[in-house]
């Protein structure tokens, strides 16, 4: 092939072979002469000689995909090799890049021409720039200002270019560059400002290209967010921008410039210019947009420009609002102002488009906050706290309303008009829960939900906030409106099922916000209307609605039901109705809705009420067969848990047993039926009908069981070892299978029903001794009767009729038994270790589930049951951590972080053990080297937090002297070091020069030297890897938040700590108490 004469890179390369060469790439040729293409341009791409033919090829090629190729080898050599390159080199590539961007830009038809090919110069010009300025390249901006002003369209791309720069040095630069070079380019750019501002202004004033306006406007949106203030605020920046924004070619980058400045905050020097610069915008708002108009229908019928000119308003409004709506509630003239800008809002918030909603979602959320809050925290009065909340209606007393509190009063009064308007839209519009399971599809059909949709539960939960907040800024208003929507859905006038379910969520929504007095009035309305229009509506699918909105709202009020036995009973009795009901969804719901009423409410069910002869459990467990008798099996378990939840609840150890012997009574008799009829002959067990029904039976006691924990001790040991007797026959089962069969028998119908079968009944018993107390009887009873029929069966078993579920019964054994376990630890060593490892360190794919529980199982080992793991052999040991370097090496994330926690487990137990010095000794470098070779690739990012742990774990080690022998080899090593840290300093700079030949050996030094300072220092230490990460060129221009995460972990917990301060926030499903109800 002839493209093969392209490797030679002794000479010029031929430009028109490379040519042919890149076209058969893209090209509709044979898929051969494709890779044939592909393998020769990577070669190319590799070669380290191949940028310095980019000037050749650029100069004589008119292929544009060439153009392309040849500035990506450019874009990787200034990435990554820029600094190391001679300065003649570097200086020549610099000059003919701006030489060429000046060429193509200097008039109008090549600018066009030749737009995409300018635009990846630009970028490559921007990434040089990253290098050479401001320290080798002065003369940057000015040179660039002055070549601008010879013509407009060289000034058009010029404006580009500063645009790029801005977005590379303000918007991506986190874990491209470090934190040192941001910080000088941010102040170059600052100090530089003055040129670059007068050259925009010049053009906004003189110019008459609509493009070259365009672009300015565009250049200037990517400042303003940090340019120097005064360049805003006192110059003539802001009229013409206003001036600008009636213009329709304008208007929607006019905003985006806009938007910026109202974004500023920055204290309260240039509040007079705000509330100027807000007055004169709202005047020319409602000559381009008059305020009677119908958004939503605006938008549903307008071009593109005209929808992103309302997201633009959209924008402008809640960024203004967000960091100056102070300053507008100053004056009349402005307050009028103000109120007409919400109104637009409020109106735009109907618009039906997502991202629109979302952007005033967040505003409003944040504003009834902030009203909220200060009513909140300012009062430390109750009886102005209650008058403020709209608790009760009483005059203010006199003398409270002075200063501050009149203020409050004042500040509430002037927002009460907008807030009720606000809540009748998030009522309007209130977004689906994850509870409700019943949808309206495209056809217009009522289904069941087959997928959650993520985008709609974070919109749930933010609207369910805002609207908290909003109910207790005014309790009867929110309780006026739902109420009026309510009535209108009974009378027909408003009845359709997207306002029914809209509201009732929005009902659910809000339960635990008001006083439980007024709630219940409330709620005793809503439910009572709620099972009427039930009764009086006709047609299947409006009753599907209507029931799915029932069960939602009871299920969110626990509270009501736990003080209203005669409403708990009715409810209950309605979702048992329900269960009969076939539409699609609705018993699932009832089934759920019954699960989480009874968890709230359990010990109401197992006392007598009042006008009853016995407890509602038990005359439940009469009519158990009739009520469940249309449900599906997993409704059924559902059913048994929520059943096993009441009876759990019942401190009588008598009636406890004799209500879970009536519970089980069902399943019960169909094991006695089937385990006899096996007695006769075990063929019967083969039968798959049969072997449904053992499943069935095993998942109801499952159910059960992780229900009654302990209490269902009596009826485990029924069914114990006629189990274990069944789970050894199907195990015999499927190895024959699998022996005659080949790898395809365990894919056949009968081995998977046997195996779900095998793995129930792990389940089970994992379930029950995992929520069992921790009563050592219980672990004597049951583990050592599993030995063989469990553990010996898997190590004989073909590694495809493993249960990986037998790794985590054992894992959750030593979890819960801890120390006791230490004796039968080389047991269950010899059954699972080395045939488990066998399966798994093939490659990361094969046995998925094996590999995560394997690594739960070594982990509680090494936490309860070290002593253990001392005594195995030391090439035991060294099959323990080859395999645990093995999971951190896994990019499978739980995988790899499971590998790194019992990492860390066993630095710390062998640190404190006689056996330090040795096992250090063995493994001390390799751990270190293979934590930096995890840390340092792109696909272990998140593991950055263990990866930084272990590392300094190691470090500390080698400080602190507490190893007592030295960490190298003395026969190999020629001269002794003075102690075993400087060894590791020195091992640890050869490693990583050696890694990374593109850093020089003072960086890597100073590199390892931080870390030995900063061992006591976690956030400094952490600090060091992400600055090294970023150096080293392996994790720039990628996504970088991994390195971040434990931060963003923290604040999640502070914000759940604010929550759990305002009564409703936290949903009563979430609230982790045992719900008083007695």
């Amino acid at each position: 092939m002839a493209a093969e004469k392209l490797r030679d890179l002794s000479q010029p390369i031929d430009v028109s072979l490379l040519d042919a060469t890149v076209s058969a790439f893209y090209g509709t040729g044979s898929k051969e002469e494709r890779a044939a293409a592909d393998h020769i341009l990577r070669d190319l791409q590799n070669n380290p000689d191949m940028w310095l033919q980019v000037v050749h090829i650029l100069s004589s090629t008119q292929s544009l995909n060439t153009k392309f190729f040849a500035l990506q080898v450019l874009e990787g050599v200034i990435k990554y090799r820029w600094n190391a390159l001679p300065v003649e080199q570097r200086d020549g590539m610099k000059n003919y890049i701006s030489e060429v961007i000046v060429k193509l830009s200097s008039d109008e038809a090549s600018l066009r021409r030749e737009r995409l090919y300018i635009s990846k110069l630009n970028i490559i010009l921007v990434q040089i720039l990253k290098h050479e300025w401001p320290a080798r390249w002065r003369s940057f901006i000015p040179d660039l200002v002055a070549a601008a002003k010879t013509s407009e369209t060289i000034c058009e791309n010029c404006m580009a270019i500063l645009k790029l720069l801005s977005e590379e040095v303000f918007d991506f630069s986190r874990g491209e560059m470090t934190q040192q070079k941001i910080k000088e380019l941010k102040q170059s750019l600052n100090s530089e400002f003055q040129l670059i501002h007068e050259l925009c202004m010049y053009v906004l004033s003189v110019s008459q290209r609509t493009e070259l306006i365009r672009a300015t406007l565009a250049t200037l949106h990517a400042f303003l967010s940090w340019i120097p203030l005064g360049y805003i605020f006192e110059s003539t920046l802001l009229e013409t921008l206003l001036k600008f924004f009636p213009v329709p070619a304008y208007r929607n980058l006019t905003l985006q410039c806009l938007t910026e400045v109202a974004a500023l905050t920055f204290g309260d020097f240039y509040n007079d210019q705000y509330v100027k610069m807000y007055t004169i915008f709202m005047v020319q708002l409602q000559n381009v947009l008059p305020p009677n108009t119908s958004i939503p229908e605006a938008y549903a019928n307008g071009s593109n420009e005209e929808q992103a000119f309302i997201q633009n308003l959209a924008l402008f409004f809640t960024s203004f609002f967000k960091s100056h709506i102070r300053v507008l509630e100053s004056s009349q003239e402005s307050i009028n102002a103000l109120l007409l800008g919400l109104e637009y809002l409020i109106n735009i918030s109907y618009v039906d488009d997502t991202e629109v909603f979302k952007v005033c979602l967040d505003y409003w959320n944040s504003l009834v906050l902030e009203l909220f809050e200060q009513t909140h925290h300012n009062l430390d009065n109750p009886a102005m706290t209650a008058n403020m909340m709209g608790l009760q209606q009483m005059p203010l007393l006199s003398g409270m309303a002075d200063g501050l509190g009149a203020q409050l009063v004042q500040r509430r009064q002037l927002y009460s008009g907008p807030m009720s308007k606000l809540r009748l839209l998030m009522i309007s519009r209130m977004a689906k829960p994850e509870e409700v399971l019943i949808v309206e599809d495209e056809n217009g059909n009522i289904v069941r939900e087959t997928m959650k949709d993520n985008d709609v539960l974070v919109q749930y939960k933010i609207m369910r906030e805002t609207l908290i907040y909003l109910s207790h800024l005014d309790h009867d208003d929110t309780e006026k409106q739902m109420l009026k929507k309510l009535s209108k859905q009974l009378n027909g006038e408003d009845w359709s099922w997207n306002n029914l379910n809209t509201l009732c969520w929005a009902i659910g929504s809000i339960s635990g916000s008001m006083v439980e007095e007024q709630e219940n009035r409330f709620l005793v309305m809503v439910i009572r209307d709620l099972l009427n229009l039930c009764e009086i509506t006709k047609g299947k699918d409006n009753k599907a609605v209507i029931a799915s909105n029932i069960m939602y709202v009871v299920g969110q009020y626990p509270r009501f039901l736990r003080a209203h036995w005669k409403f708990l009973k009715t409810v209950v009795n309605k979702l048992f109705e329900f269960m009969h009901e076939t539409h699609p969804g609705v018993q699932d719901m009832a089934c759920d809705t019954f699960l989480k009423i009874v968890q709230k409410c359990k010990r109401k069910f197992v006392v007598v009420q009042v006008g009853e002869n016995e407890p509602f459990v038990s005359e439940l467990l009469t009519t158990l067969p009739t009520t469940i008798a249309d449900l599906e099996p997993h409704q059924i378990h559902t059913f048994y848990e929520s059943v096993a939840q009441m009876i759990q609840a019942e401190p009588d150890p008598q009636k406890r047993d004799e209500y879970v012997q009536r519970l089980m009574e069902l399943p019960n008799q169909r094991w006695t039926e089937i385990i006899g009829q096996a007695r006769q002959s075990v063929d019967y067990l083969k039968d798959p009908d049969v072997i449904r029904g053992v499943l069935n039976i095993l998942q109801t006691n499952t159910s059960a069981a992780s229900s009654l924990g302990t209490y269902f001790l009596p009826q485990i040991s029924r069914i114990f070892l006629d189990m274990l007797n069944v789970y050894r026959m199907y195990s015999e089962l499927i190895s024959t299978s699998i022996a005659q069969g080949g790898p395809f028998a365990s894919r056949t119908s009968i081995v998977k029903l046997l195996r779900s079968v095998k793995r129930e009944t792990l389940k089970l018993i994992e379930t029950f001794l995992d929520k069992a107390e921790d009563q050592p009887h219980i672990g004597k009873q049951f583990v050592p009767p599993m030995m063989d029929p469990v553990l010996g069966d898997y190590a004989r078993n073909v590694p495809d009729a493993r249960e990986s579920e037998v790794l985590s019964l054992f894992a959750t054994i030593i979890n819960k038994y801890k120390g006791a376990m230490i004796e039968d630890v080389p047991r269950i060593f010899e059954a699972v270790f080395s045939c488990t490892l066998e399966m798994i360190t093939k490659n990361f794919e094969d046995y998925p589930e094996h590999r995560l529980k394997f690594f739960s199982l070594l982990r509680a080992i090494a936490t309860h049951c070290f002593p253990a793991l001392i005594r195995l052999s030391s090439e035991q040991l060294k099959l323990v951590m080859d395999s645990i370097i093995w999971a951190f090496r896994h990019t499978e994330r739980n995988i790899a972080e499971t590998g790194l926690n019992l990492l860390l487990e066993m630095l710390k137990n062998f640190q404190v053990s006689e056996f330090a010095n040795q096992f250090y000794r063995t493994y001390y470098l390799t751990i270190e080297q293979e934590i930096f070779a995890v840390l340092t690739d792109t696909f272990h990012k998140p593991g950055f937090k263990l990866h930084v742990l272990v590392l300094q774990h190691l470090f500390c080690l080698v400080e602190s002297g507490l190893m007592t022998e030295p960490l190298w080899d003395a026969s190999t090593v020629p001269y002794p070091y003075p102690n075993n840290a400087a060894f590791v300093r020195e091992y640890t700079i050869k490693l990583l020069s050696t890694s990374f030949p593109n850093m020089t050996s003072a960086e890597v030094t100073q590199f390892v030297s931080g870390l030995f300072e900063s061992t006591n220092d976690l956030p400094t230490f952490k600090n060091h890897m992400r600055d090294f990460l970023v150096q080293s060129k392996e994790f720039s221009a990628q996504d970088n938040k991994d390195l971040y995460a434990e931060e963003a972990a923290a604040q999640r917990e502070r914000e759940q700590q604010r929550m759990r301060s305002i009564p409703g926030l936290i949903a009563p499903n979430e609230i982790q108490d045992e719900m008083v109800d007695s």
